[in-house]
């Protein structure tokens, strides 16, 4: 199966039913997305394909198949990654960061394909579990690059 992720193209010979997330660890070595809980319900794992946040624990391989998924490891490659990598940091987001890059992958699908949400809408897309308890860290760098006033 060939794979596009993060404007690369990887062979990998996994099964089908494979989860998208033990390729991109355990195959190709890109370690950013997490293994969290393995039921797509923290959010660790979560990946964008064609736009969309994804859980890739659940996510069979074959369903990424010609489609163009992006991982943590390329979130700056564009203005809207690095603007929320240095909100990430400006609000000191990250406390154990286990969950961070699925957090973050989320924020950046919501922020694709919202700009200025509300916050009914990031409390909407953010559901991502953070033992941690960042959540009002993660809205104030949302609205911060959002470019509405942050709520810390």
């Amino acid at each position: 199966m060939e794979l596009h992720i993060n404007n690369k193209t990887y062979q990998t010979d996994a099964d089908a039913d494979t989860p998208l997330l033990w390729v991109i660890r355990d195959d190709l070595a890109m370690t950013g997305t997490k293994y969290g809980c393995g039921l797509a319900q923290c959010g660790a794992c979560s990946v964008m394909i064609d736009g969309q946040v994804v859980r890739s624990c659940v996510t069979p391989v074959e369903k990424a198949v010609g489609k163009q998924i992006t991982t943590i490891e390329a979130i700056e490659t564009d203005d809207l990654g690095k603007r929320l990598v240095e909100a990430w940091i400006k609000y000191q987001v990250p406390q154990c960061g286990y969950c961070q890059s699925g957090q973050v992958m989320a924020a950046r699908a919501l922020l694709q394909s919202n700009a200025q949400p509300s916050e009914e809408e990031i409390a909407a897309a953010m559901v991502n579990l953070c033992r941690c308890g960042t959540y009002n860290a993660i809205r104030a760098a949302i609205h911060e690059v959002a470019g509405m006033e942050a709520k810390a």
